[in-house]
């Protein structure tokens, strides 16, 4: 399942024309990959949740490459792409609707497939929070790049204090 959202990212990139854009929004691509690597680094061997393959030899540290390199940077470059600009609240609203609920109910499949596992207190809740969170910021971003960073900082340390991250243990004591 997980290497399938990748190529139906590259696919629909392609099909949509939205890969023409890539320079435009490249700076919040970036942004996307960096927050999945800057929580892969924090939560090594404490994972909030944890990638199950669908190959066995694609293990957990090659499929968060793949969201990180493929799948997150692709996802945002669509979502910019087709942003409703000067079009209206509402339209904007059934933009951000449309993404976060793909998200969640791609993660829905991810659980009943079993290629997802929650731990530490985080669940599907969770992460359709940190949808609601993360496409607004992902505008943002794109329009208000430093104070994006300013803020994404304290929201950070919030989200490690909030699930106890252990980022005083060594990785390998973890």
């Amino acid at each position: 399942m997980h290497l399938i959202l990748a190529f139906v990212s590259i696919v629909a990139v392609w099909y949509r024309g939205d890969y023409l854009n890539w320079k435009q929004f490249y700076s919040t691509m970036q942004y996307i990959a960096i927050g999945n690597l800057t929580y892969n680094f924090l939560c090594a061997s404490h994972w909030l949740w944890q990638l199950s393959p669908d190959i066995k030899w694609f293990n957990h540290s090659l499929l968060e490459m793949s969201y990180t390199f493929i799948t997150f940077p692709l996802t945002s470059l669509m979502f910019l792409s087709r942003y409703p600009e000067n079009q209206g609240k509402w339209r904007i609203l059934r933009h951000y609707a449309f993404w976060i609920g793909l998200y969640v109910v791609v993660e829905i499949i991810l659980i009943f497939k079993g290629n997802i596992i929650y731990k530490y207190g985080w669940g599907l809740g969770w992460s359709a929070f940190f949808d609601c969170i993360m496409f607004p910021f992902l505008r943002l971003h794109y329009k208000k790049p430093l104070l994006t960073l300013m803020i994404s900082l304290p929201m950070t340390i919030f989200w490690v204090w909030l699930f106890d991250i252990p980022v005083h243990v060594p990785i390998p004591d973890r």
